[in-house]
């Protein structure tokens, strides 16, 4: 089954629910763009994909599985994992 982008974003809308997180990325103040910590967000770079969480309000984001952009398929497969294991230690 080939993996969209779409498909990975409805992923991590899930995965920000799961984590009450705020769907949005960034934020709008008087002080200018703040980033919402705690987000989960595809990055895309160098024909690969990568799930980033908003580490600060300055913008500074983890690269959560720590291996840089990767194909969809294997992403996504990650982010299921993730996502069972939140879910299991939830119990």
């Amino acid at each position: 089954m080939r993996v969209t982008s779409k498909m990975l974003e409805a992923k991590v809308d899930s995965l920000n629910a799961l984590t009450n997180n705020s769907p949005e990325t960034w934020k709008v103040t008087d002080k200018g763009v703040q980033g919402l910590v705690g987000n989960y967000h595809i990055s895309q770079a160098y024909g690969g994909v990568a799930l980033y969480q908003i580490a600060n309000s300055g913008g500074g984001v983890h690269d959560i599985f720590n291996r840089g952009h990767m194909p969809k398929k294997e992403l996504a497969g990650l982010i299921d994992a993730y996502m069972a294991g939140i879910q299991y230690s939830d119990k």
